[in-house]
């Protein structure tokens, strides 16, 4: 079997409400969906979610690296040999890890539509719990996040995951109110994007919310400064969990060595997809570290591919991928009795792609051939 034709969707998926972030503000969130054609007939889906501020690319620069390297580097070749493929685009570009998310994620899909087995089989097999998500909260007033918190815990979710990281009497405002709101029983995480900046100061809110009972806070210092999780975790209470700095092995292994974080957040789109994130929960693991399974914001398609890497791995306790549940149209179909995920045993990803709303919601495409 080889890869013989790719289709190029850029997109924007309409979010029901803005999705509001320390470093942003999405109305749309802009993705790019690829199409693999092999020769047997079989078609594959992937998506690529860029975020500049967290893989350091952009819709344009995922769009030129399909079409200019990375697709031209995997054509007549196997999708079903994964190690290949990723070392072909390896090859012919360093980083730029959602662009290869696409292909990767797609690849798997070909490859479990071919063997006809589900993609966490391909993995290894299957975790008896069901995956739940948490309802992930803009950064808003307060009062406001009190309110749509106690909502969610209506409706059933068992956690709630609140963005903070503009406003620093703000943020500890916005957990206390939301903690007065749904009591003492559900769980709060805390995610902030980079937005508290320093160890110093990140350290001075973590002690501001030690009252509070937080699951763990996710990113409060930059990217950069991953030397400064091993610090801030000797003078806090509160676990902490790393994301933007966490994207390769490397990084994973400065974090293990110096016992720098309870937990890690891995993404499809930071780390290349589906094979690069499965290895490094197998090496976080190895290390005793437990991840989460995180998003850009993505549709059915990353989606149900973070969900698949998720059930394969036991230290995987963690799954925040409730992009399908943002949008009030996608091309996917991937379904939610919350707080829980359906992930079926249909061969490969195990969605349908509905193609009349892929092309409504495209705003460019390209068909490559090699």
């Amino acid at each position: 079997m080889k890869i013989k034709k790719a289709e190029i969707y850029q997109v924007e998926y309409p979010l029901k409400e803005p999705f509001i972030i320390s470093y942003a503000t999405f109305h749309t969130m802009p993705a790019i969906v690829v199409k693999l054609h092999t020769d047997t007939g079989i078609v594959g889906y992937g998506e690529s979610v860029p975020d500049e501020h967290v893989t350091g690319e952009s819709v344009k620069s995922v769009y030129h690296a399909l079409q200019n390297q990375l697709l031209p580097a995997v054509t007549n070749e196997d999708p079903c040999n994964l190690l290949h493929i990723h070392q072909l685009m390896d090859a012919v570009l360093i980083g730029n890890g959602s662009a290869k998310a696409a292909i990767d994620i797609a690849c798997y899909d070909i490859l479990g539509k071919a063997s006809n087995l589900p993609v966490y089989s391909l993995l290894g097999g299957r975790k008896k719990e069901n995956p739940t998500i948490p309802r992930v909260l803009s950064i808003l007033e307060p009062e406001v996040l009190a309110k749509q918190a106690l909502e969610a815990k209506e409706a059933g979710y068992k956690e709630v995951k609140m963005k903070l990281g503009t406003d620093y009497e703000k943020d500890v405002e916005r957990v206390h109110k939301v903690r007065e709101a749904v009591g003492g029983k559900m769980l709060i995480r805390v995610d902030v994007n980079q937005g508290w900046e320093n160890f110093q100061q990140a350290k001075r809110m973590m002690k501001q919310l030690e009252p509070y009972d937080v699951t763990w806070v996710e990113q409060p210092i930059r990217a950069i400064d991953i030397g400064f999780f091993k610090q801030l975790k000797e003078n806090a209470s509160i676990p902490l969990m790393a994301d933007e700095s966490l994207v390769d092995i490397q990084d994973l292994r400065i974090l293990s060595e110096h016992q720098s974080v309870d937990y890690i957040n891995i993404k499809l789109m930071k780390s290349g997809g589906i094979y690069r994130s499965h290895q490094l929960a197998i090496q976080a693991e190895l290390a005793g570290i437990e991840c989460q399974i995180g998003s850009m914001v993505e549709s059915s398609i990353a989606s149900a591919a973070g969900f698949h890497v998720a059930l394969a791995r036991p230290n995987i306790i963690s799954t925040e991928l409730s992009g399908p549940l943002k949008f009030s149209k996608e091309p996917g179909n991937l379904t939610y009795d919350l707080p829980f995920v359906n992930i079926t045993e249909k061969p490969g990803l195990g969605i349908e792609i509905d193609e009349t709303v892929l092309e409504n919601l495209t705003i460019h495409y390209k068909e490559w051939k090699g």
